[in-house]
């Protein structure tokens, strides 16, 4: 293989080593870097010749494989927006992202994956490169998901390319070389997506594997000998729970850094990794808005179990209290964090923008505190905000589906602890008067509404829901009742 560390990025390593392996997909074909070049190149000129340009919006409704890869990186040089949709979410729900994004193209299996855009076009590279940017979709309290929008930039994707590769180099040691990245999760979250794309930037192999099975991911592992993947802390859990016999059967010794996000990790679930792996894992905290804020390496981690890290290269960090004021050391309160870098907008919603905003600092919405030496440790999630196996979801979502049943009279979503999932889902129900919904009589009206995964693990009824004075769902209420009744059983 050619020397590609000093090259900016995927397009042009493509060009220096056409045959480097680019891709290994879920059914073990494999890519090079010079058969996606092409491929990249054509769905470019595939999306000019439909007449976008700078600044429209493409998205796709595609599962984990070559079509995924192919628009992220065609967008990426032509200065598109992509938005990755969820393909497990209701046509209900899909159309309002496609509305609210204003999506020229969309792309799915249905309508011919990237092929469809290929077809008859180019390989040569596009005129008027300038890097584009995936805009992902995150829900807040409302239950109604925003597009994060962030400014395009005027230059090519070669010049945006390496902040973000020395980023990562900062954040998780990852170098550029012949390192293999293993696909765990879906690419429409953003954590795996950005890693997708980060790790043909460095010149690495991808490594898709077909779902998320502990044994499928050991094995994969070990044939490929993969040396970095980003990971779940629920796909740590399931881990562990296979027999000391089967784990011991897998040579996992190519790890070099496995990057771990998307929910509190318990203390006692990363150490026994680190024992079986070997000091290996890599955590960041963060969100869709702030990117990565704070992060943590092994060593570090080690010598402060629990933490989220420190702020990250460029990130400034702060813990307000409910007046704004500045907290010391140990204190818990809001963490705010900024960067020079890192500019973001709900898109068609200043309102929201700003109200996650103090002056020019954003708030993720979580509870923590920072030692002396800056490492901070999380409290608690977001009050409302439900993470089950690393996804978000919001429980305004859920209650008002549920609150289109006519026998429902009121509804109360919470997340409850769970050891493997992070959280569960529960709903508390109060019927209309004089009616008695079924537990599957609701999650049957559900289905055609949310997404499965979104569905309340367990249903519970109940006479009244408590409020606040001024009438408002008091959602910490319930699930402290909920809890202590849990807890006296």
């Amino acid at each position: 293989m050619a020397d590609i560390s000093a090259l900016p990025g995927f397009y042009r390593i493509a060009q220096a080593d056409p045959g480097r392996r680019a891709v290994i997909d879920t059914d073990g074909a494999v890519t090079t870097y010079g058969e996606l070049l092409a491929r990249v190149n054509q769905v470019a000129h595939g999306l000019r010749a439909r007449g976008l340009g700078r600044g429209d919006v493409v998205a796709g409704v595609l599962p984990n494989g070559i079509d995924q890869v192919v628009m992220l990186m065609a967008t990426g040089q032509v200065g598109m927006y992509y938005v990755p949709i969820n393909w497990h979410l209701t046509g209900s729900e899909i159309d309002y992202i496609l509305a609210d994004s204003e999506a020229a193209v969309t792309v799915t299996p249905r309508t011919g994956g990237a092929a469809a855009l290929a077809d008859g076009q180019p390989e040569t590279e596009p005129a008027d490169r300038t890097a584009g940017s995936v805009m992902w979709y995150t829900s807040g309290t409302t239950g109604f998901p925003k597009g994060v929008q962030r400014p395009l930039s005027d230059a090519e994707p070669e010049q945006t390319v390496a902040l973000y590769t020395w980023f990562l180099g900062e954040v998780c040691d990852l170098e550029p070389g012949d390192a293999v990245h293993l696909v765990t999760s879906p690419m429409y979250h953003s954590s795996p997506c950005a890693h997708t794309m980060f790790a043909l930037h460095l010149g690495h192999t991808l490594v898709i594997a077909p779902r998320f099975e502990p044994v499928t991911v050991l094995e994969l592992i070990e044939r490929y000998r993969v040396t970095n993947a980003m990971m779940v802390p629920t796909m740590f859990h399931r881990m562990l729970r296979l027999p000391p016999g089967v784990r011991e059967k897998y040579d996992v010794s190519s790890l070099r850094q496995v990057i771990h996000t998307g929910a509190a990790c318990p203390v006692a679930v990363k150490k026994q990794i680190m024992e079986w792996w070997g000091p290996v894992l890599y955590e960041y905290y963060g969100s869709t808005e702030s990117t990565i804020a704070f992060a943590v390496k092994p060593h570090d981690w080690l010598a402060h179990p629990g933490t989220v890290g420190r702020p990250a290269p460029t990130f400034e960090a702060r813990i307000l209290g409910e007046d704004g004021e500045e907290l010391p050391p140990g204190e818990p309160g809001l963490i705010h964090v900024r960067s020079a870098t890192n500019r973001f907008e709900y898109r068609k919603d200043p309102a929201k923008t700003a109200a996650s905003m103090r002056d020019d600092w954003y708030a993720p919405g979580d509870i923590g505190f920072m030692d002396a030496e800056g490492f901070l440790y999380l409290c608690d999630r977001r009050t409302d905000l439900i993470v089950s196996g690393g996804v978000n979801i919001y429980p305004a979502e859920v209650e008002a589906a549920l609150l289109e049943h006519p026998a429902v009279a009121d509804a109360a979503v919470i997340g409850v602890p769970d050891e493997e999932w992070g959280h569960r889902v529960v709903a508390l129900v109060q019927p209309m008067p004089g009616s008695r919904p079924g537990t599957e009589e609701l999650l049957e009206h559900l289905g055609p509404r949310l997404a499965r995964f979104k569905h309340p693990r367990v249903i519970e009824f109940r006479d009244e829901l408590p409020r606040t004075p001024t009438g408002k769902l008091s959602r910490s209420r319930v699930r402290e009742e909920y809890l202590a009744a849990g807890a006296a059983d």
